[in-house]
């Protein structure tokens, strides 16, 4: 017979061995902690969209904006910053980051769907240390991670772009005129610089501390960078002000990073301080300034002589087209393959209506209330317009009991007078779409696309009136030099066939 203790013996042993297993697979289990990086969702715009929509808008950055060349000291730090930073991403949801420098005195930052990302210089010597600096990117890059920019124009209502988007085009012809000379890669990069939420905010804080840390940087130089800038008191930094509060950032960080693993941050500043110094002594200018130097072209030609130039992503498609001669003007789109449409057509929902465009076509939100959508090949959109594509707004008229055609009339009118040179060509025509009867009327203008000799060409552009309640009119605008137009009109008749309210 057993004694007790003989009986419980395999118990105890169990017990004992139990311990000692979790003993050893506490260092495994603390893994479990290891923070990983959230699935970012998905958008409407697809990622060839996002990067194609911020590589125009960095275009833009360089013709407005100081650029230091990527030869600069300052340019080469940040990138290898950059570089740490998209390290610990997982390829599968990363984005082909690229780091820019702008010589510009005020402490801000952007990026730009697709991974296109500017500092400021004053943000390099606003900075306590490299840490802070690398707090600020990762911040960024967790906007371009999450696809903030694309999920606001996706989330922005088009009764917001349309209805109160025009608001009234009585004795307003400019409004109608600016929703159009305005589209397209005119958005530049205010487009994509749109105030992030609050939520967004968090989001990118909590995302930011993650890249952080896996970097080896301390997550919470973050919150003290913010902090800092917060403390200064008097006008706000731009970053403060393209980026709203999301409440205590400090208590959130340290929240979200309680759990995670100890670590040894990186804490060698030598170089940070020495690029830091170099930051102070070189050029740079207030906002004022390049507000007025983009006026008078003088930061595309600065940058020119400079050396900054924008080089597109890796794997980024460019559009083939030819440089017009000196003083011809726009870049004219000599080969049809460089806006040829898909026959691959997608329905598109832009809020207020349904549209089906080609695949390969891009859809470019407006920057503000007052302009329109365009839906165009990336190849059409020009510093001077819209050269072909579909442009899309809404008008609401104030007076009363106004008919179609007095309303179609208006619009046609305050065309006729704007700075494009659009001249009616034959009369109004009735024609069924959208399940009611809208108008049609041709007419015409100056391309903004010279031809292959780099002289001036005609412009055909079909405007297409669709009536809704409330005396608000929708309204399509077909555009194409007139050699092609006959080439994309069957594009253009699906198109708005397809249109669905």
């Amino acid at each position: 017979m057993r004694s007790k203790m003989e009986g419980r013996a395999p118990h105890a042993a169990l017990q004992a061995g139990l311990l000692f297993f979790f003993v050893l697979a506490y260092p495994c289990l603390a893994q479990q902690f290891e923070p990983q990086l959230p699935d970012p969702g998905r958008t409407s715009l697809s990622r060839a969209q996002q990067e194609q929509l911020g590589f125009k808008a960095a275009q833009q950055v360089y013709q407005q904006m100081p650029v230091l060349p990527d030869s600069s000291p300052e340019t080469q730090y940040v990138r290898k910053i950059g570089s740490r930073l998209v390290a610990v991403i997982p390829p599968a949801v990363s984005w082909p980051y690229q780091f820019h420098v702008v010589a510009e005195k005020d402490i801000n930052a952007f990026a730009l769907p697709g991974g296109e990302m500017f500092i400021n210089l004053g943000a390099i010597t606003a900075a306590a240390d490299e840490a802070q600096l690398a707090g600020v990117m990762a911040h960024e890059m967790s906007h371009v991670y999450m696809q903030h920019s694309a999920k606001q124009m996706q989330k922005s209502r088009f009764t917001q772009g349309l209805a109160s988007i025009a608001g009234t085009i009585l004795g307003d012809a400019g409004g109608l005129l600016g929703a159009l000379g305005a589209t397209g890669i005119q958005m530049g990069a205010g487009m994509m610089l749109l105030k992030y939420s609050r939520t967004d905010e968090a989001q990118a804080d909590a995302v930011g501390a993650m890249i952080l840390y896996r970097a080896g940087y301390n997550p919470m130089a973050l919150a003290d960078f913010f902090k800092t800038l917060e403390a200064q008191g008097g006008t706000p930094p731009q970053l403060l002000s393209d980026h709203p509060n999301p409440g205590n950032r400090e208590e959130a960080i340290r929240k979200e990073i309680r759990d995670w693993p100890p670590e040894r941050y990186r804490s060698d500043n030598a170089e940070f301080i020495a690029i830091r110094r170099q930051a102070l002594q070189t050029k740079a200018y207030t906002s004022d300034q390049i507000a007025q130097g983009a006026k008078t072209g003088q930061w595309e030609g600065l940058n020119r002589t400079n050396g900054a130039v924008l080089q597109p992503p890796p794997d980024m498609p460019v559009p083939a087209t030819s440089q017009a001669p000196a003083g011809a003007g726009a870049t004219p789109v000599d080969a049809w393959a460089a806006i040829a449409p898909s026959q691959d057509f997608v329905l598109t929902d832009i809020s207020l209506a349904r549209i089906a465009r080609p695949r390969n076509w891009e859809i470019f939100a407006p920057q503000q209330q007052g302009q329109a959508i365009t839906i165009a090949p990336g190849a059409c959109i020009v510093s001077k317009g819209v050269g072909c594509g579909v442009v899309i707004n809404a008008v609401t008229f104030t007076a009363q009991s106004m008919s179609l055609d007095q309303m179609t009339g208006q619009i046609v009118r305050s065309l006729e007078k704007g700075e494009s040179g659009l001249q009616t060509v034959g009369g109004t025509s009735v024609l069924p779409v959208a399940g009611t009867r809208g108008r049609s009327v041709y007419m015409q203008s100056i391309s903004p696309f010279s031809d292959a000799q780099g002289h001036a060409q005609k412009e055909k552009d079909r405007l297409v009136t669709i009536p809704l309640p409330g005396n608000t009119v929708v309204y399509l605008i077909f555009i194409a030099p007139e050699r092609d137009f006959s080439r994309l009109n069957p594009t253009f008749e699906r198109m708005l066939q397809s249109v669905q309210f």
